[in-house]
Order: C-alpha cells, then structure tokens, then sequence
C-alpha cells in the first residue's frame, strides 16, 4: 500500500516562480528556481483552460523531481503568474458573447463606427444589437425605454449587455436606469443578464473611447472569469499556498479578484515584451524588433532606449480605448493558421485550427492545412523529436491536407504548393510588420515563440533587417518574460478643486485605497513602492507632472480636468540574463544532416544540436538549427552565432 505523505510549506525553502503562457495552441511553462530555470509546454486544453495549466505543472515538476510531484512544486513555489492570449485570440477570431448595447444620451452607434476598425469590430461584436435611446425622452421616462431596450436586445440573442450614456450627466443617468434595472433583472434571478455601465468601466470624459472600453471588456469578460476562478480553486484544491497572480497588459501582475478582463488583451504578448526588453537591455540592442509567432497569432512589438513602445490610450483590433496599452499588434498568422485557396489565391489566417484539433500532422482530427504541416513536409521538423518528443507527427496526414487545401486548388504539386505556402505566410508577418512600424535597417529582429525561429531570415530578407536573435528560451519566452514582473496596480483620484489642501486630501484617501488594495494582494503599503503623479486633460490631450513637480500648473484653466495616480509595486524576484555575442567562439558541431526542401528543391543541411553545443560557437548557412522546442532554419547568406548562455545572434554575411 503506498504511504502518501503530507507535506506543508516549512517543509520547502520557498523560491520558485511559476510562469504561465496560454496560448491558443500551445500552453508554456518557465519555472525559475534561482539560476536554474526550467521550461516545458503542453497542449491548450480549450474546453477546460485549467486543464493544460495542471498538465504542464505535472510535466514541469517530473522535470525538476524526476517523477511528477505536483505537491511539492506547488509548496515550494512563491508565486504563479499567469498570462494568456485567449483574449486576444478570441478578438482576432471574433470568437465570444453576444454584445447588446444601450446607448443614451444622443450617444449613437454610427458615432461608434467611425473609421473602417470601428466598424469592423462593431459589426463583428454588436451588429444590430444595439438601441438609441431618444435623447428628447425627459428623464424621468428614461428608465422604463431602458427596460424595453434591455427586453428587446434580449430578445435578439444578446447575453451580456453594455449600457453608455455621453454628456455630463452620464454617470447620474447611468446610475438612475441602473436603479430600475436591478429591480426589473434582479440579479440572483436564474437566467440573469449580466449589465455593464461604461461609466464604471473607465473614468474617460471621452464618450466614444469610454463606449468602446467597456464593449471589448463586457466581451472578453465571460470566458476569462469563469476560466481564472476555475483555475484559482484548483490550486487551492491542491494546496498551494500561492496566489494565482494574473499578468496584465500593464507590464504588472495582481490576483484575479482585481483584475479586470480588459487588461488580460495582449498580456501574453507584453509578456514577450518585457522578455524583450530585458534581452534589449543586456545585449544593447538599441532598436529591437520582436516577432512573436505563436499558434493563433504573431505579436509585433518594438524597444527603443530600453522602453516598450506604448500609448496613453490603447487600442484593441485598432480601436482606441481609455486604458494605457503595450503598443503590440498581434497579426492573424501563426503556427496554426488555416491556409486555404480564395478565388486562385492563397489566404493565410486569421481562422485557426487552435490546439483542438490543431493542424492536420497533429494527428487529432484536424483536416485543414497550416503552415506546421508545410514546415514538416519540408523536412524543417522531425516527426519524432517535435515538441520535446511528446507528439509524434503524422506526415500523411500533412500530405492530405495539403495536397487537398492547396495543391489540387492551385493546380500545382505537393512540392510547388508548400512553396507557395511558405511564401505567401512568410510575406503576411512581413507585411504585418511593415505596416506597424517603419523598419530600419539599423534595427535587431528578435523572434521567438515556438514559430518565430523558423523562417525568420525569409522575414527578415523580406523586411531588409540584417541581423536577428533568437534567445535560448525563444519557444517559452512570454513565460519567461512574465518573470520580469511585480506585483503592482495604479489607483486613481480625481480632483474636483486644485488647490494644495484638495490635493493632500486626494493623497490621503488615495494611499488609503492603495493600502486596501496591496492588503488583498498580500502585502502592506509599507513594502510597496510608490510612485505619484497627477495628469491634467486638456480637449483630450493629457500632461502628466511628478507630484512636488515645480511644473505642475497653480491652476486649472476653463475646460481642464486634474487626476491624481498612486502606483504601488511589490517587488518580486527577477531572472538574471547572462552570455555576450562578442565571446570567444569555435567552430558549430554538426553531427548529421537533414534532408530539407528549399525553393522547390531537396537539399542535405548540416544540422547543429544547440543544446549539444559546447561554449560559445559559429558556422555559415544554410543550415538547421534544432533545439527541444524550436527549430531554426539559417538561410544561404547567414552566419549564426550561439554563445555560452545559448542566445543565439543570425547575420547577414557580409554586414556588420
């Protein structure tokens, strides 16, 4: 009979960090224990999100126990942070809710729809779901037009429903037909429709911004709540005795009970982000651009001068809203992208085939073709070492799906179809990035996510960047870029009057909610750092000034508001990055070739282990270069370096 023995926190020296990407197909795992860091993926388990996170724990831990001991991984661990892109998956699929929409106040939906982004996303997400109030209705009728509204949108498929009032008084008329809402649809009723008010969402004088906040929040707000709190009581089920610590889109993380939906869209791509800026920062790469393909989506970023390119008021699918946003564009191409022939051409994304049933070589059910299965029929992955050996690859499969999604469409064969393939999801990364940002060629290109290494001097030839890095971690990197995170949130206050006593009472009361918000997370005010500034909004356009700043203005003039911010940040641990490119190198070892398919065309590549390599190394392209969880093809033209930490520098030959 086995013993089970009950093992308690004082058993463990606690120090771990766990950090968490879910991705659309692939789900990673970074444990940072010290200098030793541990990393793992498994498969995203969509019909249950807390699934695939337990998976990879039990994974992670027979890794640093030899045998699966999830007790004493949870036990010995001080925080998970977790991140996903189920969000911005989920956008970018228009995958979700059905959003009704009251709109009061002479607020109108065409208003909502001003530019082609607007109306796309409106149109995706409410289509005709929405009533306008008559803005002549006194108030006092207002109520009983919002209660046929809420009946009527019902009525029409909506399940959760976004009330918005503009002018003034929206926050007094909110408040008023919530009153006479909550009466009407008593909450605890079975069957209740959830309501949001945008005035609570966001505190933006800005009508139409604030509109748009509390949409893509009440959209994305179903799934993510219902998956985090599932995920949260499964921990405590096992014990652990650390917080499920959510990361946001802010750079910070907090515990799911104050995080808001919004702020989970793109917090797995500023995970890689902050990845990139810590690498940005130790390499000295002065203009680093990131190209993060992942299973859904490839995210595009951009570090200058060691800061993450960012903006006051972030837009979602190009949508401006109130809240502060990493200035990432996530692109509907990635691993898993459905590739199909329209009217004689190829069309790449956005659709996915996602982990279920995930690209026809999967061998789980999938029958469309994905560029996973070109990459495999190439000979650029090994069916049998694929994903740490834990998913063995069907070739067939791949010859089906392809042969009948593109080469009979096209009128071509199966060699010229993967070509063809390649080519046109090579050109819609590059196309995605030229469109974000004006490349330079002074620029870095960093790719990592389990996709990123494969093509990338094809992306990069096709975006005139000369020099690329993949970092060692490059197949879990927004797990390991998590680890660069604090616990942190920022509170705000605004000021009705501006003089010096208003604005020591605001401190006052600010640091009281920012003490109450650090206690639920764990902490005092007292072992947080703070940071306090005040902004001033003038027709929209925000000054932000230092409090004690001898800039700050004596007062407000006609038409400007003033906010007071209080940011709080406990610090947490963070990973150290060692390794230079400028380090004494011998030559690469090779120990065998592959047979790879190249414009058409099988060729024998040498094939380098990365992990076998011993020091620092080098060697010419074209050339394989394989590691547990990525593979990397180095192109003719293409030096590559891989120095003692792994980190891995490709260059143009003949550039500098």
């Amino acid at each position: 009979m086995k013993t089970i023995v009950e093992k308690s926190q004082k058993d463990f020296k606690v120090k771990k960090l766990i950090n968490i990407d879910n991705g659309g197909t692939l789900t990673d795992l970074c444990i940072i224990d010290g200098e030793k860091i541990y990393r793992t993926k498994t498969i995203t388990t969509p019909h249950d999100l807390s699934q695939c996170i337990f998976d990879g724990l039990k994974k992670a831990s027979a890794l640093i126990y030899g045998e699966v001991d999830l007790q004493s991984l949870l036990l010995s661990t001080e925080a998970i942070r977790y991140s996903t892109t189920q969000g911005t998956n989920a956008l970018v699929e228009r995958k979700g809710p059905r959003i009704g929409l009251v709109l009061g106040g002479g607020l109108s939906a065409k208003s909502l729809q001003g530019d082609k982004s607007a109306k796309d996303l409106f149109q995706a997400i409410v289509g005709s779901r929405y009533v306008e109030l008559d803005n002549a209705i006194p108030s006092e009728g207002i109520a009983s037009e919002a209660i046929k509204a809420v009946n009527a949108l019902a009525a029409a498929g909506a399940n959760r429903i976004v009330i918005s009032f503009s002018g003034s008084n929206r926050v007094a008329s909110e408040a008023n037909v919530k009153r006479h809402l909550l009466h009407a649809f008593p909450p605890h009723l079975l069957g209740a429709l959830p309501l949001l008010y945008a005035s609570e969402i966001a505190e933006d004088t800005n009508d139409l911004r604030r509109t748009w906040t509390a949409v893509c929040n009440s959209f994305l707000h179903p799934a993510m709540e219902k998956f985090l709190y599932n995920a949260e009581h499964k921990l405590r089920e096992e014990h652990t005795q650390s917080p499920l610590l959510i990361f946001r889109n802010d750079g910070n993380a907090g515990r799911v009970a104050r995080t808001i939906a919004l702020k989970t869209y793109s917090s797995g791509p500023r995970g890689g982000m902050e990845g990139a800026k810590a690498l940005a920062r130790h390499y000295q790469f002065k203009k680093l651009l990131s190209m993060d393909v992942g299973g859904t989506t490839t995210d595009i970023g951009i570090i200058e001068n060691d800061v993450i390119r960012s903006t006051l008021r972030g837009r979602v699918e190009n949508v401006e809203t109130s809240f502060p946003l990493c200035d990432v564009v996530s692109a509907g191409v990635g691993g898993s992208s459905i590739i199909k022939v329209v009217d004689g051409q190829i069309k790449v994304g956005p659709e996915s085939v996602g982990s279920t049933p995930g690209p026809a070589c999967f061998g789980l059910g999938g029958k469309l073709a994905t560029i996973t299965d070109a990459f495999l029929l190439m000979g650029l992955l090994d069916p049998s070492s694929f994903f740490g050996g834990d998913l063995k690859l069907d070739i067939d499969r791949a010859k089906t799906a392809i042969t009948e999604a593109i080469a009979v469409p096209l009128g071509v064969n199966l060699e010229s179809a993967i070509h063809e393939m390649e080519k046109a999801w090579v050109h819609k990364i590059a196309e995605s990035i030229t469109r974000y940002t004006d490349v330079k060629e002074d620029m870095t290109l960093a790719a990592f996510g389990g996709g990123g290494p494969l093509a990338a001097c094809k992306v990069a030839e096709a975006i005139n960047i000369k020099e690329i890095t993949i970092p060692s971690l490059a197949a879990v990197f927004s797990a390991f870029g998590i680890g660069f995170s604090d616990i942190g949130h920022t509170f705000l206050q605004k000021l009705e009057d501006f003089d010096q006593s208003s604005i020591n009472l605001a401190r006052v009361k600010i640091k009281e909610i920012a003490s109450r918000g650090m206690f639920s997370e764990g902490t005092t005010i007292e072992n947080c750092k703070l940071e306090e500034w005040i902004e001033i909004c003038t027709n929209d356009v925000i000054k932000s000034y230092a409090l004690g700043s001898s800039d700050i203005p004596k007062k407000l003039t006609a038409g400007e508001t003033a906010t007071l911010y209080l940011k709080s940040t406990k610090a947490v641990p963070h990973p150290a990055l060692k390794g230079s490119f400028k380090e004494k190198s011998a030559s690469a070892l090779s120990t065998s070739t592959r047979k790879v398919l190249i414009d058409g065309s099988h060729q024998d590549l040498p094939l380098y282990l990365v992990e076998k390599q011993v020091g620092a190394v080098k060697a010419m392209g074209p050339a394989i270069l394989e590691e547990s969880f990525f593979t990397c093809r180095v192109d003719k033209g293409w030096s590559f370096f891989i120095n003692n930490s792994g980190d891995i520098l490709l260059t143009k030959v003949g550039e500098n």
